[in-house]
């Protein structure tokens, strides 16, 4: 028989009361965790308070990197990743060759060697930027080279987040619009062959990071990679033939959401309404949606660039369905139940957890998972790893884990149990669960309750 030492009910919060050995103990749900890793509102590289946050999007030129044939100066890029992990949060970034109004992010050796690029004035460019010749070997070959050195430089980097694979089309966002056929007869855009190419560079060199491309087609739906709809709430749900969910579905990549991310842009016309209420967003296209909801339970989206929410910012009720929003995108987990019982050899018990997810997404990244027990004190005197997987715990589902724990040389007696996911960045924020014993023990941990170890 198990002894176990149960304290004073009145002291003890229901989620640390020691039970009977073997049997499962509930434990209650708690508050929507403020931000969480990973998933809700980013705002543009910067300090910002307004909003709780996890990550933080930038734009970077190529030539800011590539200085020469083969050649690479990684310090600016390293610079704006350290501090944004320096804030605590996980970077998003897109490589650029051509962004409309900025100076162009062509690598000065290639147009120093004759890439033949085309000026225009759409988008307000008015000649700051140019289109380069994507057929062109030469450049190509420069991006072969480039995405299979950042690759090897950044693959599982864990100041990074996600990596939209950008380089292509005005913005990095694999259009020229309207120079792309259908607008105007040229079309300028690289071929589906080049894109091909680029798509393989970034699924080889990237094995560990997640991607993510502006489009959903056939060429990418049967790739490692997520997407990012950078029109969110005005062109997505399906319906045109052309918005976001459309794509997907022609891409027969629906389902795709199970294991790539998806993330984007809130269209920025329609940033500084959407949260009001009533909501008066102007129809700024044919076909808008503007319905926030319904496009995060489409796409399952996990993420969305939203800079208004951080500067100027949201007030009064437009705040606080803002909030509400942003806490609605990707995962949210949620413990139910532990139970810790005599393990199959001499000196181990078993540890398990049912995990439910009730967000819209999963959670892309498999960080490890800790379990420790902490003595009356609260000291931390033992911890154990899992082979715990937080991607195996898909929406609408609820997971047990189990995990064998050795508890040899622990001295007898009654401990509180804690969990864990871990951040790899160290600084970063911690995985929270939506429970109310989350932080109640320890920051950043998830209290099971107390139990007496070791098992008989």
């Amino acid at each position: 028989m198990l002894l176990l030492i149960v304290p004073s009910a009145s002291t003890i919060p229901a989620a640390e009361a020691a039970d009977a050995p073997g049997e499962w103990v509930s434990l209650a749900a708690g508050p929507v965790p403020a931000s969480n890793p990973l998933e809700g509102f980013v705002p543009y590289a910067g300090s910002y308070t307004k909003v709780p946050h996890s990550m933080e999007w930038f734009y970077v030129p190529v030539n800011s990197v590539v200085v020469g044939p083969g050649t690479y100066d990684w310090a600016s890029f390293d610079s704006q990743l350290n501090a944004i992990s320096a804030r605590g949060h996980q970077a998003v970034f897109r490589f650029y060759l051509d962004y409309p109004g900025k100076a162009s992010g062509i690598p000065e050796y290639l147009l120093a060697s004759g890439l033949a690029t085309r000026t225009y004035t759409d988008h307000g460019n008015g000649g700051a930027s140019v289109s380069p010749n994507y057929e062109d070997p030469r450049l190509l070959e420069a991006l072969d080279g480039f995405i299979a050195a950042l690759g090897s430089r950044y693959n599982g980097d864990p100041r990074i987040g996600f990596i939209q694979m950008g380089l292509l089309g005005f913005w990095g966002e694999w259009h020229t619009y309207p120079h792309d056929g259908w607008a105007s007869a040229e079309n300028w855009l690289a071929s589906p062959a080049s894109q091909q190419r680029v798509l393989k560079a970034y699924t080889k060199a990237f094995t560990k990071t997640k991607l993510q491309v502006r489009y959903p087609d056939a060429a990418n739906s049967n790739l490692n990679v997520g997407y990012h709809d950078d029109s969110f709430a005005v062109s997505t749900l399906a319906g045109t033939g052309w918005h976001f969910m459309d794509k997907m579905a022609q891409a027969g990549a629906t389902q795709k959401w199970l294991t790539q991310p998806v993330g984007g842009e809130l269209r920025p016309e329609i940033q500084h309404c959407i949260f009001d209420t009533p909501m008066l967003c102007p129809v700024v296209e044919s076909g808008a949606d503007n319905k926030f909801t319904d496009s995060v339970q489409a796409t399952h989206a996990s993420w969305l660039l939203n800079q208004h929410g951080f500067s100027p910012g949201y007030t009064g009720q437009s705040l606080s369905n803002a909030t509400a929003a942003a806490q609605s995108l990707g995962y949210r987990f949620h413990a139910t139940s532990f139970a810790i019982t005599r393990g199959t050899v001499a000196g181990q018990s078993d540890v398990s957890v049912m995990v439910s997810n009730v967000g819209v997404a999963p959670f892309y990244y498999d960080w490890p998972i800790q379990i420790a027990a902490l003595d009356s004190a609260g000291n931390m005197v033992r911890t154990w790893g899992t082979s715990w997987k937080l991607t195996a715990v898909k929406p609408g589902m609820s997971v047990q884990w189990k995990s064998p724990v050795s508890v040899s040389g622990l001295a007898p007696g009654t401990y509180t149990l804690v969990v864990r996911a871990v951040n790899p960045l160290a600084n970063g924020m911690p995985l929270r669960f939506a429970n109310a014993s989350q932080d109640q023990t320890k920051p950043g941990w998830l209290t099971l309750g107390r139990k007496y170890l070791p098992a008989p």
